[in-house]
């Protein structure tokens, strides 16, 4: 078998040739007149005008050889076959094409259509011109790329490889699209917040950070648009959400990527149960628009959508399959030895509310596969979110969705109190000095902003790439982005 840059060379010597025989391997235009899409749904029609068309792709497979030679393109929309047949094409033309031409190349086809005997669409050829050649052979029809690494560093290659995978993104962009008119139908205004921020605030994460030259300041990737979204709430916006990216210096597994997608929005004058009915209802559109079930399958059970989504507290769930009897009161040493009796790892640095979450992450998210919300949290556990009224002043109005094992939305009653916010924000800058890399910065632009007065409100995070991982019945988040985050090849 011939090694990769035998291939490569013997297609270098195919490329030269084409361009001593006065032809342009990579030509600026092109005169082709139909997708291969329309020329096949329209194919009858077509045929009946008995006139030559131009049609154009990639080719996939080659036929036979001399006198007679069919090959089938592909051009992102179908696929067709063509037919090169002694006395149809110029001589010379028809070995340029046999010598020339390989797997992976596009080119340009003129002919007219008619129907083999074996029924097949057929273009047959009366000229052609190369429009691309390739220099590289495609993976293996059958087998494609096997390395998993190798399929998402070379995506181009997967999809085009794996119909599959390419239906996988096709439905991705049909969900963000579906979002997005769900959102812009129920009165919400897209807006684009700033990506490298002076803080890295909204959520609870470490950042990426960089350098601004000119300003001689350092940023920071965004981790969330939380603050600046709600500012458009002080400034009048009623209604606001963003579609983006969020980065975060964290950990690679199969539900976290360091780059990934969000959206979040926001509503005066709403709080976190308003907008979890509403949260349902986007939820459960979604789906039905966008797979036209109301049941899907999802890591060999079925998830329902169609019924009432469950709701439970947070302390309920760490009593039921944590066993903790006393969340409310339980103290951090207490706590750290339950955590060890677990097998969850603790820091000396980490919270109690960091200890309790780790362990809810470990035993009691996995077992919530039907759509389940829950609600009351701990206070100190979102810095952001407003206490609870009629309730422990611990607690804040909160509330998480949870799919398949899998943490969908995070949502919440929206702090307005500045004077709060500036105590809450304080607590967080002590866990920062004490070692939590991941708490939040004191955001003094944010704090002037609320001063000046901000509604009441309900926000809502949900995590795209997680959406579509749930929609499509896929394990890791990698496969539902284009291009994961990866550690950079040695040579």
């Amino acid at each position: 078998m011939a090694s990769l840059e035998e291939i490569r060379d013997e297609r270098i010597k195919k490329l030269n040739a084409l361009k001593r025989a006065g032809i342009d391997p990579y030509p600026v235009s092109t005169t082709i007149g139909f997708s291969l899409e329309e020329a096949v749904s329209g194919f009858n029609a077509l045929l009946k005008k008995k006139k030559a068309i131009v049609l154009g792709g990639r080719i996939k497979a080659i036929r036979g050889q001399g006198a007679i030679i069919f090959f089938d393109i592909f051009d992102g929309t179908g696929s067709i076959q063509g037919l090169i047949k002694k006395g149809e094409l110029d001589d010379k033309l028809q070995t340029l094409f046999g010598e020339t031409v390989d797997i992976g190349d596009f080119i340009e086809i003129k002919g007219k259509l008619f129907v083999t005997k074996r029924k097949e669409k057929t273009l047959l050829v009366s000229d052609w011109k190369m429009l691309a050649k390739s220099l590289r052979p495609l993976p293996d029809k059958w087998h494609g790329l096997q390395d998993v690494e190798e399929r998402f560093r070379r995506r181009y290659l997967d999809t085009l490889m794996s119909s599959e995978v390419k239906e996988r993104f096709i439905m991705r962009s049909k969900i963000i699209t579906t979002l997005r008119g769900i959102l812009d139908k129920h009165g919400y205004l897209e807006v684009e917040t700033l990506m490298l921020q002076p803080h890295a605030g909204g959520a609870t994460a470490e950042p990426f950070t960089t350098h601004h030259n000119t300003l001689d300041t350092d940023l920071y990737l965004r981790i969330a648009p939380e603050l600046y979204l709600k500012q458009l709430l002080v400034g009048g916006f009623s209604k606001v959400y963003e579609i983006g990216r969020n980065f975060r210096n964290e950990g690679i597994d199969v539900t976290h990527n360091p780059e990934f997608t969000m959206l979040e929005f926001y509503e005066s004058f709403s709080d976190a149960a308003k907008q979890r009915v509403f949260v349902e209802k986007l939820i459960k559109l979604v789906v039905k628009a966008t797979t036209k079930k109301t049941s899907l399958p999802y890591d060999n059970t079925t998830i329902d959508f169609s019924k009432k989504f469950t709701v439970v507290s947070y302390f309920d769930l760490l009593k039921r399959y944590a066993l903790i009897l006393n969340p409310e009161s339980i103290g951090r040493e207490e706590l750290r030895i339950k955590a060890n009796q677990f097998g969850v790892h603790v820091d000396d640095k980490d919270s109690t509310e960091k200890i309790m979450d780790n362990i809810y992450k470990k035993l009691c998210r996995p077992k919530l596969i039907q759509p389940t919300f829950i609600t009351d949290y701990p206070e100190h556990s979102l810095p952001l979110a407003k206490r609870k009224e009629k309730a422990s002043a611990r607690l804040v109005d909160a509330f998480q969705l949870v799919v398949g094992g899998i943490e969908l939305v995070k949502a919440f009653s929206e702090l307005n109190d500045p004077v709060d916010q500036r105590e809450r924000f304080r607590a967080q800058e002590e866990n920062r000095k004490a070692g939590d890399r991941e708490a939040q910065t004191s955001d003094v632009s944010f704090l002037e902003a609320m001063e000046y007065g901000m509604p009441p409100a309900g926000g809502v995070g949900l995590g795209v790439d997680r959406l579509v991982m749930l929609l499509t019945d896929t394990k890791n988040i990698r496969e539902v982005i284009l291009f994961p985050t990866l550690r950079p090849k040695q040579d």
